[in-house]
């Protein structure tokens, strides 16, 4: 049984209809992502990292109550529906607790280089071209403004401040997406953050020219 093949047909599958920007195609690209990373480290165990990067989003808290540990516990049931041993799902139950930004001012450490990995693939794509449709993508899913001048940017101290935050779809670059090319762990993720970073900025400066119509 090869159980990665197994897991992204079954994520494919729940996820194909999914319209927030949490898809099966950003659920592969993280995946893609964290195996191309994990090029350059290969101490990481490619089955926890695949199957940690594949399952990453199996119940996020954003849609599931705030309950964080939706996550790890829907991807423990699949992995002993598979007979995925122990040990190997208890490190991916980890990696999926350590992945998610939780605010600004709250630091997210990972404790391997399997969720360092599976960290920065995710946080790669909520940036750049990408990250920005995804951005409005979720803005509209849940019903925020794109933009209210009025409305100042947090830097949430606390994961509870963040999972309440309302805020219009704009601060949220100003809240997390622009921070994220310095929180990275990999030096191959580095690079790759250059770029989308700097079209991203341009982007949002564009963006703010183009609000009231003067450009």
């Amino acid at each position: 049984m090869d159980v990665i093949a197994t897991t992204a047909r079954f994520i494919e599958d729940k996820f194909a209809s999914e319209g927030s920007g949490h898809d099966w195609a950003h659920i592969r690209r993280v995946w893609l992502m964290a195996r191309r990373l994990a090029a350059a480290h290969p101490e990481a165990d490619s089955t926890v990292t695949e199957l940690a990067a594949l399952l990453h989003d199996i119940a996020d808290w954003k849609f599931h109550g705030g309950d964080y540990e939706a996550g790890p516990r829907a991807a423990r049931a699949w992995l002993l529906s598979q007979q995925v041993p122990e040990a190997t799902i208890a490190r991916v139950e980890t990696v999926i607790r350590e992945v998610s930004f939780k605010g600004l001012g709250v630091a997210t450490p990972v404790s391997s280089i399997e969720a360092a990995l599976v960290q920065d693939a995710d946080r790669l794509d909520a940036i750049g071209a990408i990250g920005i449709a995804r951005a409005f993508a979720y803005g509209g899913h849940a019903g925020r403004p794109l933009h209210d001048p009025a409305i100042a940017p947090v830097a949430h101290d606390s994961f509870a401040s963040y999972q309440k935050n309302t805020a219009p779809t704009l601060n949220h670059f100003y809240e997390k997406l622009f921070h994220l090319k310095d929180r990275l762990n990999t030096d191959g993720a580095r690079v790759i953050a250059r770029e989308r970073h700097a079209f991203m900025e341009a982007y949002v400066a564009r963006f703010l020219a183009e609000w009231d119509g003067e450009d």
